[in-house]
C-alpha cells in the first residue's frame, strides 16, 4: 500500500470516503478491504488500472471526534499482501460566514504557539515524550488548538495531539523576504508541503495548512502562495488554508488596523501577527486600537504578546518585567475582543526558545 486516506465528507457527515493507492505489479483489480470494527464496517472495493480506489459509504453511529470527546477508531486496510492499521479520528472542519465549525457546531480556538524545543534539557523536541510535555502544558492553559511554527514539527506532536484532543494548525517554513521568483525556493516550499500534507492527512488533529509567515506583499508573492494553496487544496479538500499575514493601518491611521493583502481573498481564514504593546508602543496603546476588517470570514490571531525576564518584577510599564507582561497580554485580549470576526487566537510562545539573534 502507498498511500490512504480516510476521513468524514466535508459536507456530508454521514459519509466516509478516502481512497487506497497500490504500489508494485499488478495492482490492476485487486480486492481492498476496509474494516472499522467498533463501527460494524466491513467493507470491500476493487482498484483501478492505476491500483487506486475510491470509496465512500454512509455511518450512522461515529461518536464524532473534538477536543472534549477525542475518539480514535481502529482502521484496517488490507489487501492479499498488505495491511496496514491506524487510529484515526472522525470530524469535519470547515468555515461559514465569520465562524469555524468542528463537526458543524460553532468553536473558539483557544491556542497558544510552540516551537519543536523541550526547554527543560534543551534541544529539539522529537520523542513522544517531549510531545507530551508541550501539550500537556497546552492543556493545562485551558488549551483546545495549538499552532506549530514555523515548519513541520515531528509526527509525535501530531500523534499525541490526536489522542489528547488538541486542534492543530500546520506551516511550513516560508516566511519574511524569501526569493519568491527563484524555481528551487519554490519547489522546496512544494515539497514541503506536500510531505506534511502526505503524512499527515489522516490525522483528526490538524484542521489548518498554513503556506506561509509575515511575508510582505507583492506579485511574485502572491503567485508564489496562491500556487501552494492550490496545491494544498488538491491534495487535502477537507481541511482550512490559511497564513500569517501583515497588519496594516487602515488610511494611515495607527489606531485603526486592517488587513490589505490580496492573499486574504485566496485562504478560509484571516490570520495575522500583530505586537501592539510590544513591537508597536506601550500596552496603553491597545485601549485606542480599533480593527476595520471587511472580509466575511473567521480571523485567528497568529502571534501577539511580549517576553519577560523570568523572576524581574517592576511596574506594569518597564519592559520584560512580568508585570509588563501580563498587562500587556490582558491588554491585547480586551483589544482583539472588539473584532467582530475573532475566531481564535494563538499568542507568542509556550516556552523560551534558544534563538542566534
Amino acid at each position: 500500500m502507498q498511500d490512504y486516506f480516510v476521513q468524514l465528507d466535508k459536507e456530508n457527515s454521514k459519509i466516509v470516503k478516502g481512497f487506497v493507492k497500490l504500489k508494485g505489479n499488478e495492482i490492476s483489480n485487486n480486492e481492498v478491504e476496509i474494516r472499522i470494527p467498533d463501527l460494524g464496517v466491513n467493507k470491500k472495493f476493487k482498484t483501478d488500472k492505476k491500483g487506486v480506489v475510491e470509496f465512500n459509504f454512509e455511518t450512522t453511529n461515529v461518536n464524532y471526534w473534538s477536543p472534549e470527546n477525542p475518539t480514535l477508531y481502529n482502521v484496517e486496510l488490507k489487501t492479499s499482501e498488505d495491511q496496514v492499521n491506524d487510529l484515526i479520528g472522525f470530524r469535519s472542519i470547515k468555515t461559514e460566514g465569520t465562524s469555524i465549525l468542528l463537526n458543524d457546531k460553532k468553536i473558539f480556538l483557544k491556542g497558544i504557539s510552540i516551537h519543536e524545543e523541550n526547554p527543560i534539557r534543551g534541544g529539539r523536541a522529537y520523542s513522544k515524550e517531549d510531545a507530551e510535555l508541550l501539550l500537556g502544558w497546552a492543556k493545562e492553559l485551558g488549551c483546545n488548538f495549538v499552532r506549530l511554527a514555523h515548519y513541520p514539527h515531528n509526527e509525535n506532536m501530531i500523534r499525541i495531539a490526536d489522542k489528547l484532543g488538541i486542534l492543530v494548525w500546520e506551516e511550513i517554513p516560508v516566511y519574511w523576504t524569501i526569493d519568491w521568483e527563484n524555481k528551487e525556493t519554490y519547489q522546496n516550499a512544494l515539497n514541503q508541503l506536500s510531505e506534511v500534507i502526505s503524512r499527515d492527512k489522516n490525522r483528526a488533529a490538524t484542521i489548518i495548512w498554513s503556506v506561509s509567515n509575515e511575508t510582505p506583499n507583492s506579485d511574485a508573492r502572491f503567485t508564489f502562495l496562491s500556487n501552494l494553496a492550490q496545491t494544498a487544496r488538491q491534495l487535502d479538500q477537507t481541511r482550512l488554508i490559511s497564513s500569517a499575514l501583515e497588519v496594516s493601518n487602515f488610511d494611515n491611521d495607527p489606531n485603526l488596523k486592517t488587513i490589505h493583502d490580496p492573499f486574504a481573498a485566496v485562504v478560509d481564514v484571516l490570520s495575522f501577527n500583530a505586537y501592539v504593546g510590544w513591537y508597536d508602543g506601550l500596552p496603553d496603546k491597545c485601549k485606542k486600537v480599533n480593527w476595520k476588517i471587511d472580509i466575511d470570514k473567521p480571523v485567528i490571531i497568529s502571534e501577539f504578546g511580549g517576553g519577560a525576564k523570568y523572576g524581574f518584577h517592576a511596574d506594569s510599564l518597564t519592559r520584560w518585567s512580568e508585570e509588563y507582561q501580563e498587562y500587556l497580554y490582558k491588554e491585547n485580549i480586551k483589544m482583539f475582543e472588539r473584532l467582530p470576526q475573532l475566531s481564535g487566537m494563538t499568542p507568542w510562545i509556550l516556552t523560551d526558545f534558544r534563538s542566534p539573534r
